[in-house]
């Protein structure tokens, strides 16, 4: 286990997204996973029923134990839900992650609309935590809430880009499966304006929970075990859309199904 991942997240029962997503995420591709939670949402695949808080103190808490004992190789930030605890990962991640990359995962709703990061909480996200990472992995309707431009081609995914990177962040990979298009590309775009896109055809599955954070957690997989990160961005790309491709018969649950996160290791073990 000479690789470790960690994963700040938030909850999610079923098993398809949040911390779950991300541990099966970094198994699946080779690393020993470990998880803060920051908090309770109450939900299936068929959307959130509520959120519980984590109390602040408990999230410091479940921080200094990691690090105090195991130093993690690459993190992944998802859902933070509220301000205070956006300042409070910020400032500790200042203090003792120097040199760790950084991959955070913008969350602001559920797959299924269900709000997962408060109104107020959009600025203190951009302007505390964004400068500290290494990446972000908006989506195109998460853009939106940090740029206020709602990108509807190719073209507009560059100035979108661009204007994230603004906000402090060294990398972006805008994803593109909003667009009306046949295809899912993905946008990786730094601050030297160096422009990659990671192509592939769109899948037609309802099964998508947790998509953002399977990629998400898989480049942190990738960052951790010394991958580049435009390789770490291509190999979490072509997994994520294996995972979906193996899922999109075999649903789990009533709503919209998680994708097969070990779909390398067991394909044709999900029972139909």
């Amino acid at each position: 286990m000479r690789y470790k991942a960690l994963s700040i997240a938030g909850f999610d029962g079923s098993g398809g997204a949040g911390i779950q997503a991300d541990l099966k995420t970094f198994s699946a591709l080779g690393c020993y996973g470990m998880t803060v939670l920051t908090a309770l949402p109450v939900q299936n695949t068929c959307g959130v029923r509520t959120c519980y808080e984590i109390p602040l103190q408990a999230i410091e808490d479940q921080l200094h134990a990691i690090f105090d004992d195991i130093r993690p190789d690459s993190i992944k930030i998802g859902m933070l839900f509220k301000s205070d605890i956006i300042k409070l990962v910020a400032s500790f991640l200042e203090k003792r992650a120097k040199h760790i990359p950084i991959v955070l995962d913008p969350v602001t709703v559920a797959k299924s609309g269900d709000a997962l990061l408060l109104p107020e909480a959009i600025d203190t996200l951009s302007s505390v935590l964004m400068p500290l990472a290494t990446l972000i992995t908006p989506n195109i309707p998460e853009a939106f809430s940090f740029t206020d431009i709602n990108a509807a081609s190719e073209e507009e995914m560059i100035t979108v880009a661009q204007k994230l990177l603004e906000l402090g962040p060294k990398h972006v990979l805008l994803k593109g499966g909003h667009l009306q298009s046949t295809q899912s590309n993905d946008l990786l775009y730094g601050a030297d304006g160096t422009a990659i896109w990671y192509k592939n055809n769109r899948i037609k599955s309802k099964n998508t929970h947790g998509t953002g954070c399977t990629l998400s957690a898989a480049i942190a997989a990738c960052l951790a075990q010394g991958m580049s990160l435009t390789n770490a961005c291509s190999v979490a790309k072509n997994y994520l859309t294996g995972a979906i491709e193996a899922a999109k018969e075999r649903s789990v649950g009533c709503g919209n199904g998680p994708v097969h996160h070990f779909h390398q290791l067991w394909p044709d073990h999900y029972n139909s």
